[in-house]
């Protein structure tokens, strides 16, 4: 029984183990097609296509992906289950993937793109279905089965230049809410909203939503204005501007205005009246503005005035006018009615002097009487001026004077002079002209009593004439002043400096300087410096473009550098280039010296000649001497040799007979020489002479004792 039961256990597992199966294919699908219209069903498909050994049960887990997200996993024996949507949205819109695991294995369907065409109508809400002028309505657009992101676009309806519309975005909501001002004459107010969504698969928008009506309350009505008597008036009429409102219990303000200007003004009140005796600058718009808020509401109207009586009109003889010719002035006015009054005056900074109180004013001018002058008429009450005139009264002008700044008697060549020209007396502008000779150089006009200033430059040497003419608008009077005298010098130019003779001078002889300048006015100051010596050696003021200096005696001390400076009235200073002198001995003083050396070395000579035979001699005759002086002996007693002295040391000189012989044949061939004849004459006499000759020459010689 037990051997049976084992036989059959092992059957069974060997049929397990030969379960083999394998996943063909993945395949995802739409119901009812790809495309959805919003609100409809849609069911997700997915079938596995597997191969098995055998007719064994497999479990398969499905599971949904839209655009990479899991949506569901189902678990299932069947191999298909599917994933329904009851109302598809737009956020349904995207690539579906169904992947299928079993056991181990699993694998993925083909992406399926869906689209869901279309969006909801949304809801429009007003919170408040009526309003007043002025105030903000809130409004609300909501597409409660869409998911965010939303745009969401509202609409004021049946308003002049077409729809207004306002757009708001959001992200997170499905609805969203605005505040629009209710405008001023609004009366029922249209709203409408549209929702539209955008995605990476496209854009789709909603259908409008339902109309939504609110009722406009005015808080007052548009004003009324009135101009009593009428709006066609004249000047010097009495009017009144009314302005009336219907309030409803608000704190309103009414304001009457001339375009720009509050005339009156009002709170709390639904009434505002202005008063005014109107001239031609009341001429134009009218306004009444009600305000309460930022409601504003007006009324414009136009008043025309009529002129009473023209401007009037200040006729003058002139506007310039010389100091001592007639002042006259008459005031004209053109209108139906006779003048009440007219007037004469002055005006200064605003401030008005009255000159005569009848239409015409005369005078002799005189420079006080330069001013602005108007003229006014009045005629019912209306008073009216006329245009300002400027008048000026021109005193002539004074000689004017010229001077130079600063005062100098003596200009410089090419620099620039500084004039100034001056009249003391004359009414301003004045004009002024600079003269050099008759030509005009500039002109300067000055508005105060300060003088002109002009600058020239002289470009030759030489006395130049200068001149100023001074105007105003006098119509006579031109004045010119004396002629300015100005004396224009050059400075040194450059400036040389030789010397005669050159460079060497001998001491005790003298020397000639010649300093000359190549250009340069007179007088010329000249002096010559030697270098690094301050005090000059001679200095001249000549009127000369050169000098001469000339120094007598020169010596050692005098050596150096030289140079010359010159200038004229300039003050500038010029310099000439380095010259260096040096002093040299006289002839004389070299002849001396010359004959000085020359007795040294015949001093010299001789000296030397005698030593040579003083030594000679001396060499040749030490053993005649020595035989004698047989048996010498020295301070201390010691026998001397026959060549040694009195202290031990032997003659360089001393020889035998045979030595001295033949020293004597080879003296007797040396050559004579003409500078030392006497001395080898001597020599040879010596050599010819006997023995006892030799020692009686020696003896006569001085040196030999």
């Amino acid at each position: 029984m037990c051997l049976a039961l084992l036989v059959i256990l092992l059957h069974c597992s060997s049929l397990k183990a030969r379960e083999v199966f394998t996943i063909n294919k993945v395949e995802i699908r739409a119901d009812p097609s790809l495309q959805v219209p919003n609100g409809d069903a849609l069911t997700i498909l997915c079938i596995a296509d597997i191969s098995k050994s055998g007719n064994f049960m497999i479990e398969h887990h499905f599971t949904f992906f839209k655009d990479g997200r899991i949506l569901s996993d189902i678990t299932s024996l069947q191999n298909r289950t599917e994933y329904k949507i009851p109302a598809a949205r737009f956020a349904d819109t995207g690539e579906y993937v169904c992947m299928v695991k079993a056991k181990e294995k699993k694998k993925k369907s083909e992406v399926m793109l869906v689209k869901v065409t279309g969006l909801p109508k949304p809801k429009l809400t007003a919170l408040k279905n009526m309003v007043t002028e002025g105030e903000e309505l809130v409004l609300k657009c909501e597409v409660p089965e869409e998911a965010p992101p939303l745009t969401f676009t509202f609409q004021k309806l049946l308003t002049p230049g077409g729809p207004v519309t306002r757009t708001k975005k959001e992200l997170e909501k499905n609805f969203t809410t605005i505040e629009i001002p209710v405008e001023p004459g609004d009366k029922i107010l249209r709203f409408q909203c549209i929702a539209s969504v955008y995605s990476a698969h496209g854009m789709q928008e909603s259908a409008p939503s339902d109309v939504e009506l609110v009722t406009v309350v005015e808080p007052f009505s548009t004003p009324a204005l009135v101009i009593e008597p009428s709006l066609n008036v004249t000047e010097g009429d009495n009017v009144k501007l009314v302005c009336r409102v219907v309030v409803r219990n608000y704190d309103i303000e009414i304001i009457i205005q001339k375009d720009k200007v509050i005339l009156n003004s009002t709170r709390g009140q639904n009434t505002l009246t202005y008063f005014t005796k109107v001239s031609m600058q009341d001429n134009g718009n009218y306004t009444c503005k009600v305000e309460l808020g930022s409601v504003s509401k007006e009324k414009t109207v136009n008043m025309v005035v009529t002129e009473l009586f023209s401007k009037p009109e200040l006729i003058h003889s002139a506007k310039m006018i010389d100091e001592g010719d007639w002042l006259q002035l008459q005031c004209k006015v053109k209108g139906l009615l006779p003048v009440t009054k007219i007037s004469i005056k002055t005006r200064y900074l605003g401030k008005d002097n009255l000159l005569n109180d009848s239409s015409s004013f005369i005078t002799k001018a005189h420079v006080n009487n330069t001013a602005t002058y108007i003229c006014t008429a009045e005629i019912n009450g209306i008073i009216k001026e006329s245009d300002p005139v400027k008048i000026n009264v021109y005193a002539p002008v004074s000689i004017p004077q010229l001077w130079i700044v600063p005062s100098v008697r003596d200009v410089i060549l090419g620099r620039a002079i500084r004039f100034q020209c001056q009249s003391m007396y004359g009414t301003p502008p004045i004009t002024y002209k600079f003269f050099r000779g008759n030509k005009t150089v500039n002109s300067s006009q000055i508005f105060n009593k300060l003088p002109a200033e002009f600058r020239d430059k002289p470009t030759e040497v030489g006395v130049e004439q200068y001149s100023c003419e001074a105007s105003n608008h006098h119509s006579h009077i031109r004045k010119r002043s004396r002629e300015l005298n100005i004396t224009v010098i050059a400075p040194v130019g450059k400036v040389n400096l030789i010397s005669v003779p050159k460079r060497e001078v001998e001491d005790g002889k003298g020397i000639s300087f010649r300093c000359y300048v190549e250009t340069g006015s007179l007088p010329i100051n000249f002096k010559l410096l030697k270098q690094n010596n301050r005090k000059p050696i001679s200095e001249d003021t000549k009127m000369d473009t050169e000098v001469i200096w000339y120094k007598e005696t020169w010596s050692k001390q005098d050596s150096g550098e030289y140079f010359c400076e010159a200038s004229n009235p300039t003050n500038i200073v010029q310099r000439s280039d380095v010259i260096s002198i040096n002093v040299i001995l006289a002839s004389w003083q070299k002849v001396l010296i010359a004959l000085f050396v020359l007795v040294i070395i015949v001093i010299l000579g001789c000296g030397g000649c005698c030593w040579y035979l003083w030594k000679k001699r001396k060499a040749k005759h030490p053993s005649i001497e020595m035989s004698g002086s047989a048996g010498v002996t020295n301070s201390a007693g010691v026998k001397l040799e026959p060549r040694q002295n009195s202290d031990g040391q032997y003659y360089p000189g001393y020889m035998d007979d045979s030595e001295n012989h033949m020293k004597a044949t080879d003296e007797n061939k040396a050559p004579v020489q003409k500078g030392t004849e006497p001395v080898y004459s001597e020599i040879r006499k010596a050599n010819n002479d006997s023995g006892e000759n030799r020692y009686s020459k020696i003896e006569s010689c001085p040196d030999a004792t």
